[in-house]
């Protein structure tokens, strides 16, 4: 791996470690969870035959694999911190048969890219954990041609994630909530969109646009299904929980999946920026 940002270290070492080894196991499943964004995400992106294309926080490669025949015969390099889902990616590349994909280990703030080397920048939902964000998009700028576009898929606040209200406020079992900041490395830490604007044009981007989007979010086909899958994700917060406490924390949860179960699985709101700039 290539120079890791101190403020990024921890994530690297989560996502380097037992964080990432779960989202490797439940690659698929998220990517199904977060299918209804997928389509007017790769719209926005709108890659053409030759255009490079630079897929930050790439994890299992779903996004890159997407993008390659597009870009083709461009390269498609997706970037991670995580070694097991760059693994997927590689392996999921190979099976589609595409040749114009490449995946690096690295942190995205810091990597030393090409200057001006790539065509768009992408990322489906992996630019809100930064330390630092002014450098991050600093540097993804600086690896944009002139012209070039930066094409992000953020989560929108609080307010718009019925999945995430539901679980924590559920599994915190009548402890305090710890919900996710609005800042800092956050899954919500780009859902203001005047902050999105500052941010993206204090690095030197231009006509940034933010357009939203709503989609249920599916965690499993029934709530059998769907139980584990929501109890893995959120582990920590049963874990100090007495085991009497925990049962009865899993058993309202298993409740409130039962209730947002319809024909189409286990759905919960939810809401994302499909986010645009360009470097002038």
């Amino acid at each position: 791996m290539s120079e890791v940002a101190a403020g990024n270290a921890a994530m690297r070492d989560a996502w380097d470690g037992d964080t990432g080894a779960f989202w490797a196991e439940h690659a698929d499943r998220f990517d199904a969870a977060v299918a209804g964004h997928r389509g007017p995400f790769l719209e926005a992106a709108a890659v053409v035959g030759g255009e490079s294309v630079l897929d930050v926080g790439c994890g299992a490669g779903q996004t890159t694999v997407d993008l390659a025949p597009r870009a083709a015969p461009a390269i498609v390099t997706g970037i991670d911190l995580s070694t097991r889902l760059l693994a997927i990616a590689a392996r999921r590349a190979a099976a589609a048969g595409l040749t114009n994909t490449v995946f690096e280990t690295g942190d995205a703030q810091v990597h030393p890219f090409p200057p001006g080397g790539t065509d768009v920048v992408v990322s489906r939902h992996g630019t809100m954990f930064f330390a630092d964000k002014p450098a991050a998009f600093a540097n993804l700028a600086r690896a944009l041609r002139s012209g070039g576009r930066m094409v992000l898929l953020t989560w929108q606040g609080l307010e718009h994630q019925e999945w995430i209200r539901s679980f924590l406020t559920i599994l915190a079992a009548g402890r305090d909530v710890a919900f996710p900041p609005p800042h800092g490395p956050s899954p919500l830490s780009l859902g203001d969109p005047d902050g999105v604007r500052a941010l993206l044009e204090g690095a030197g981007l231009v006509d940034v646009e933010l357009t939203g989007h709503r989609a249920p979010m599916t965690f499993g086909d029934d709530p059998d299904d769907a139980v584990g899958y929501v109890t893995g994700q959120q582990a920590g917060l049963l874990a100090d929980l007495s085991p009497a406490a925990r049962e009865d924390a899993i058993a309202a949860l298993r409740a409130d999946l039962a209730a947002h179960h319809d024909e189409l699985g286990v759905r919960y709101d939810s809401a994302t920026w499909i986010v645009r700039a360009r470097r002038p």
